[in-house]
């Protein structure tokens, strides 16, 4: 604005010479997505019921490997609901879904190989050095 007073140019000039960049700027700024609250309802169902399933998954006195399975698996679609609707992760860029949903995954790919390695290693132990005293 000072270089425009500078030249001889009164602040009407100015703002006159850019007016028909400034609806464009407001409909940009008030362009913003709002979702259907159908779409919240239906999210909000699917996290009862799979609330539900997993207390079922106590209530029918599920034990082992399976209850913990069932377990873990209605509590990672519930994240990824939550994550992908709730904080609005589906509508963002790929790259940014992938930065924050890849390391978990990750993890628990890690975790997994984990998992069998204990269970190797404690299977060599006893093979070599017995039961223990």
């Amino acid at each position: 604005m000072a270089e425009a007073t500078a030249n001889g140019l009164g602040q009407h000039t100015l703002h006159a010479g850019h007016a028909h960049e400034a609806p464009a700027a407001v409909a940009r700024a008030d362009a913003h997505q709002e979702h259907p609250i159908k779409l919240y309802l239906v999210v909000w169902a699917w996290l009862f019921i799979l609330s539900t399933c997993s207390y079922l998954v106590d209530y029918f006195g599920l034990h082992g490997y399976l209850r913990w399975s069932l377990i873990l698996i209605f509590m990672i679609l519930k994240a990824g609901l939550i994550v992908a609707v709730f904080m609005h992760m589906a509508w963002e860029r790929l790259a940014l879904a992938y930065a924050i949903i890849l390391p978990p995954i990750l993890v628990l790919v890690f975790v997994t190989m984990m998992v069998f390695e204990a269970d190797y290693t404690l299977l060599t132990r006893l093979a070599f050095f017995g039961a223990g005293p």
